[in-house]
């Protein structure tokens, strides 16, 4: 009797043991799976991450082999476009050399005459048919002695090239009324310089 009790603890306590043993496997099991579950995407090439910043796009590359990366505007301005500037400025104030100058004037006056009136000259343009000599001079210098020896200059210009119609203006630097005139020539019966004002009504 007392050794049939004892077979039947051995038996149970086999039992819990086995039962304990399934218990810790399943939750190792089950440990194992879920921990899978949350790392096999996460492990996949093809898996997109959650955010990613947006790269600039990459330099491609032209037809011709050239490589061609965008520009970023950085507010600065190199020097060729500065200087692209600074020609339109000189353009438009008539201070300098410019796309419009008669080379060939300019040539003509820079041979014959190296004195204060010449270095008052700042570019010379033949425009519409016009000689214009833009100066350094103030635009409160109409009918000076300087403008009017540029103005008699350029006639004696206009008159070795043939001109039959001599139309001619000396103007002054660039102010608030652009270039104003300060002496003029306007035509083969204006044989005067000066620039003349039409009287007050």
């Amino acid at each position: 009797m007392a050794s049939g009790l004892a077979r039947s603890r051995g038996r149970r306590r086999k039992r819990r043991a086995r039962s304990h043993v399934v218990e810790v496997s399943l939750g190792v099991t089950a440990f194992a799976v879920g921990a899978a579950a949350i790392a096999w995407p996460l492990s996949r090439s093809d898996a997109a991450p959650p955010q990613r910043a947006v790269a600039a796009p990459a330099p491609q590359a032209s037809p011709a082999g050239e490589l061609t990366v965008a520009s970023v505007d950085t507010g600065e301005k190199s020097d060729a476009e500065r200087e692209k500037k600074d020609k339109k400025a000189a353009e438009h104030k008539a201070s300098g050399p410019s796309k419009y100058t008669d080379t060939k004037a300019e040539a003509y006056f820079r041979s014959r005459w190296n004195d204060k009136p010449a270095k008052r000259v700042k570019d010379i343009r033949t425009e519409g048919g016009y000689l214009r000599i833009y100066t350094n001079l103030p635009e409160n210098a109409d009918n000076s002695k300087t403008a009017i020896t540029l103005c008699k200059r350029g006639l004696e210009y206009l008159a070795e090239r043939g001109e039959a119609n001599p139309v001619v203006f000396v103007q002054s630097r660039f102010g608030e009324n652009g270039n104003p005139v300060l002496a003029n020539v306007l035509g083969p019966d204006d044989d005067d310089c000066r620039v003349t004002y039409p009287k007050p009504k």
